[in-house]
This record gives structure tokens, C-alpha cells and sequence, in this order.
């Protein structure tokens, strides 16, 4: 368990998004509209569990990832 933890912890956060977009996906949901629901409320049932991404995308604080959206559409 705690190895699998690690793995989780290398990851980007683009790395993250992206998993959790595809899953997203996979399952036939509007991806943009589930994240941002999730990064609003922080409700974790916007985020499907196919392919572990509820888990994985928990261990990420949500403030991080607004920050981390906003650096990138503003480039910096």
C-alpha cells in the first residue's frame, strides 16, 4: 500500500488531470464539467473510480491544483 502511496505522490499534477480526464472519459462523462465540479465543492463523487482516480486525484489539495491550472494558462 505505501508503495503504491509513493507512486501517486511522484506524479505531476498534469500527470494527475490527465489520468483522472481520460477516466473521465472512458466513462462517457463531460470530463471539464466533473473537474471543475470537483474543484468547486470538492465532492469527490465528481470524480469517477475507474482506473483509481477518485484516489488518486484525493491526494492533491484542491487549492493546489487551482494553482497549478492558473500558472499554466498564464504561462508562468
Amino acid at each position: 500500500m505505501y508503495d503504491n502511496f509513493d507512486k501517486i505522490e511522484q506524479r505531476t499534477i498534469e500527470e494527475i488531470l490527465n489520468i483522472v480526464y481520460d477516466a473521465l472519459e472512458e466513462r462517457g462523462y463531460n470530463a471539464i464539467d466533473q473537474m471543475v465540479g470537483y474543484i468547486l465543492s470538492g465532492d469527490p463523487s465528481y470524480i469517477t473510480s475507474h482506473n483509481n482516480a477518485r484516489n488518486i486525484i484525493g491526494h492533491i489539495e484542491r487549492d493546489d491544483l487551482v494553482e497549478e491550472l492558473i500558472k499554466s494558462y498564464l504561462h508562468k
